[in-house]
């Protein structure tokens, strides 16, 4: 039985951080979702805010409403967290830098 992993982590004589370090070099698709994700929140708020006579919320409106209840106050913090750990301190080894 061969094994046709080639290019995956763990395959048979290629180590996984070669692998891993050779995706990371190549964030393109990141930065092309993130760009799209931003788009599309400017497109609703800019149509939200053109479009003032008819019921199409703006993003304060979702926010408020979301932030009416205590659950939602508490999903929103969490979500926050959530997303401020994972841009700005996953990956992140100042303090738990390994030893040369």
């Amino acid at each position: 039985m061969t094994d046709d992993r080639r290019g995956c982590p763990g395959a048979a004589g290629q180590p996984t951080r070669a692998w891993e370090v050779t995706v990371a070099e190549h964030p393109v698709i990141g930065y092309l979702i993130w760009a799209v994700i931003f788009g599309a929140l400017f497109a609703w708020e800019g149509l939200a805010l053109v479009r003032t006579g008819d019921a199409f919320p703006t993003l304060s409106d979702a926010m408020r409403a979301v932030m009416r209840y205590p659950l939602g106050r508490w999903a929103l913090f969490a979500l926050w967290l959530w997303f401020g750990w994972h841009t700005f301190v996953r990956g992140w080894h100042f303090l738990l830098r390994d030893a040369p």
